[in-house]
Formats: structure tokens, sequence, C-alpha cells
């Protein structure tokens, strides 16, 4: 039986899509590709019976058709039909520069993914920041896109909310505010050297935009997906209404303390452009782990993090920093942060288990797509109960279950196991580690379940 609250969803858009007017849209095709532009790469755009068809070839660089006018706040639908080898995708409010990587196109794309994982109609920042919205949370969305069949998107770019539909079902709801505008573009994937893959081909129709009136036309909002929010140290009015709150306000180290001594570090510690850092030069007698004043037992726990060269660092929970006289202030379950290319504590441990989005010394993350050094990344660790989550960048990397006799195997071949119940406190403080690396924090929020 399909979930009613999807078909009230789709019966809205149906409804809204049959106010919009025909005089309302605006095609961004006609009757010749005048008013687009290709960029980067060589792969051919033709138009063939109204359609706008791209084809791979060898040895090209992501190939993209480009709009000459730039779009803000608009609506837009397209039709697509792409070969299910190929993975292709439709920029929105995106940029070509001359003073960013030699003028390659970057920005937000609307994917088009017709591969096992289908996260057609999330949101990939192209040549920046990487993925910002995933389908892994929405089961739902992730069955809209028929394979190798023409599928309708609609795209809601309204201030900084992006909303992305295909076929009528939500997909995307990410709301950021990096590019309030840019062009709008047509992806044809490079393919390297693979010959076996020349010849694929992504056709679009009906590509046809909105930009005044909006509000007449735009789709009722109802919470039906997850919303992912990348405004820095701020809650949407979502956030504020499901219970989020934030941890670290931007601008105060209100909330936190040193883990040894209850007070918040005179050196090492940091407050700069609204991120919370540790910085090993200022370190000088402060500096140390920081933890939470607060106490929390089940929770959602996002923190944007971004990790110098070759760092190491973590995040901790179910910390207790008063019992055994405070001997154990530092000792939680750790969301690892490290630089797994150039640390060498990505070798030690066991099968990977001291690597980024694992466990630490416990449990070896999978499924990993890590943006690097010097770029932002985002940790998300959900507890409830005994069940708990490790996220990367929108993909499940751990999930585990503790107090259970595989748990406690787990800990007794681990470096915890002198720590009697490590891991199984019913609550406990958050903590930031001080690993002597630079690292930075942004967007700590929480929301307890």
């Amino acid at each position: 039986m399909k979930n009613p609250v999807f078909i009230f969803a789709f019966s809205i858009m149906l409804i809204f899509n049959g106010c919009s007017s025909e005089k309302q849209w605006q095609y961004l095709v006609k009757d010749d590709l005048s008013h687009w532009e290709q960029l980067n790469g060589t792969a051919p755009f033709e138009l063939i019976d109204g359609m706008v068809v791209g084809t791979t070839v060898l040895n090209s660089p992501n190939s993209f058709l480009c709009t000459k006018e730039n779009y803000g706040d608009f609506i837009l639908e397209f039709d697509t039909w792409f070969d299910p080898q190929m993975n292709s995708g439709v920029q929105i409010r995106s940029e070509s520069r001359d003073d960013y990587q030699n003028g390659r196109v970057h920005g937000y794309q609307v994917e088009m993914d017709p591969s096992k994982r289908a996260w057609s109609g999330g949101i990939y920042d192209e040549a920046r920041r990487g993925w910002l919205y995933t389908l892994d949370n929405n089961p739902e969305g992730k069955k809209a896109l028929r394979v190798g069949d023409w599928n309708h998107y609609r795209v809601e770019a309204i201030g900084n909310s992006i909303r992305t539909w295909i076929n009528g079902i939500p997909c995307a709801d990410l709301i950021d505010d990096l590019t309030p505008t840019g062009f709008i573009a047509l992806q044809v994937h490079g393919i390297g050297r693979d010959s076996s893959r020349v010849g694929l081909q992504v056709k679009w129709k009906n590509i046809r935009i909105i930009t005044e009136n909006l509000e007449k036309y735009t789709t009722p909002y109802q919470p039906v997906i997850p919303q992912y929010s990348f405004l820095t140290n701020e809650l949407t009015e979502r956030e504020n209404k499901e219970g989020w709150k934030l941890l670290f306000d931007g601008s105060t180290p209100f909330g936190w303390r040193s883990a040894a001594t209850g007070v918040f570090p005179a050196g090492g510690w940091e407050i700069i452009d609204g991120t919370l850092t540790f910085n090993p030069a200022t370190k000088g007698k402060g500096g140390g782990d920081i933890v939470t004043v607060d106490k929390f037992r089940n929770f959602e726990l996002v923190v944007d993090f971004n990790y110098s060269t070759g760092a190491n660092s973590g995040i901790k929970y179910f910390v207790d920093t008063e019992s055994d006289g405070g001997s154990r202030a530092s000792i939680g379950c750790e969301y690892q942060i490290l630089d797994d290319r150039l640390n060498p504590d990505a070798q030690a441990g066991l099968a990977g288990n001291r690597t980024l989005a694992g466990l630490y010394d416990l449990i070896a993350p999978r499924n990993k797509r890590d943006n690097g050094p010097n770029q932002w990344n985002r940790a998300i660790i959900v507890v409830n109960g005994p069940k708990v989550q490790h996220w990367l960048n929108g993909q499940l990397t751990v999930e585990y279950e503790r107090g259970t006799p595989e748990w406690r195997e787990l800990v007794a071949g681990s470096k915890f196991k002198n720590f009697p119940g490590f891991g199984e406190a019913e609550e406990g403080r958050i903590l930031l580690q001080d690993h002597g690396n630079l690292v930075s924090f942004k967007n700590i929020k929480i929301r307890e379940l």
C-alpha cells in the first residue's frame, strides 16, 4: 500500500501544476540552442525533434550546456531520458569563473542516477562541497525514478530553499545559501577512456521555467521527507519546530567547557569566522578536550568539521567527566576524524577501525565518501536507545547496538577493555577532541529523541 502522505503530496503537485497556466512558463529551448553555450567538455549537444540530446565521447571532462542567462528564484520543470549505463544531472544556480579552477562549472546539481544507490533527485554540489542531499533517508524518493524511461523533474529554488520532485514524488528538501543565483546547465558526464561507453545518450525535453509570481505556483510545504540545512550556525523554521537546538552559537563558547577543568580553555580553542577551532599554534597553557555542559541520552547530532592535512581528531559521546575522580573525562564512543591518506593511525588498529567516520578502535566504516582535508564534511550521529549510527556526508558508515554480547566482545578486544561498561552509559556529554592538530567545527546542532 502506498504511503498516503506521498499520495497527498502528488495530488497537490498535480493541482498546482494545473494551476500554472501556460503563459507563466518560459520555455528555455525553442527553435535552436542559441540561448545556450557549452562549457568544459567536448561531448556534443544537438537539438533533435525538440529534444536536447547529449552524447558521451572519449577523453573529455564533464560537458555542460549552459544557459546564457542567470536565474535566482524559479520553478523549473523538464522531462529526461538517459541511458541506464550513465549518470547525469542538471545544474542550477551554477557558475563558471576564471578565478575558480580555470572556469570549471560548479554549483548545485540535481542528480540523475540510474544506479542501485538510487539518488536521483538528490543535490550534489559539483566541483565544490560534494553531496548535500542523498536519498538514503528517503526510501520513497529512491523509488521515484523509472530507469530507462522518461521521467518528469520539478525543481523549486526559492530563497535558500531547494526542493525537488521526480514524477510527483518528493526527493530533496535542502536549505543552503551559498549561491543565490547562477545559470542552468545540462550535463553529459565524462567517461574517461572507457570505449565501451562511447555514444551513450541523455535527452531532455519540455525544459521550462517560472520566475515571476512564484508564490502562486509553489508547492505547499509539507514535512514529508527529511530536511537538511547548511545554514551557518542557524536553525531553520522546521528545525525549530522539530526541537533542534544549536550547541554552538557561532560567536561564544557558551555551553562548552574543558573536560578536565570545567572551565573553557584559555588557549588552543578559538572562535574564528563562526567556527569552533582547535589551533595548536595558540595552545599555550590551555587546550585539551572540550565537552558540552549538558548531558544527552537519545539524540541526533549534526556536526560539520574541517580537518587539516594529516590531522587526527574526533567527536565523542557518552562521555562521563565525573566518575572515578575524573579519570574517564575524555573516554567515550568516538566518531573518528582522521586524514586517512596521511595519518599513520589509519593503518593501526584492526581492519580500518581507526579511520574516518568509524567507531574508533571498534568498528571500521563502510560506504565512506570523504571530501578530504581542508574541506567541510558533515558528521551525523544518531543514538536511539542501544542502537547507534554514524553518517558521513549523507551516507551511513557505521551501525551497531550497545550492550549486546557482540558489543562486549568488541570492547574486550579494543583499547577500552579496561573500562568496565564502556559505551553502555544511559547518558553522557559530547566531546570535541584536542589531538594536537588543526580542526574546525560549525553547525553543531542536536535534537533529542
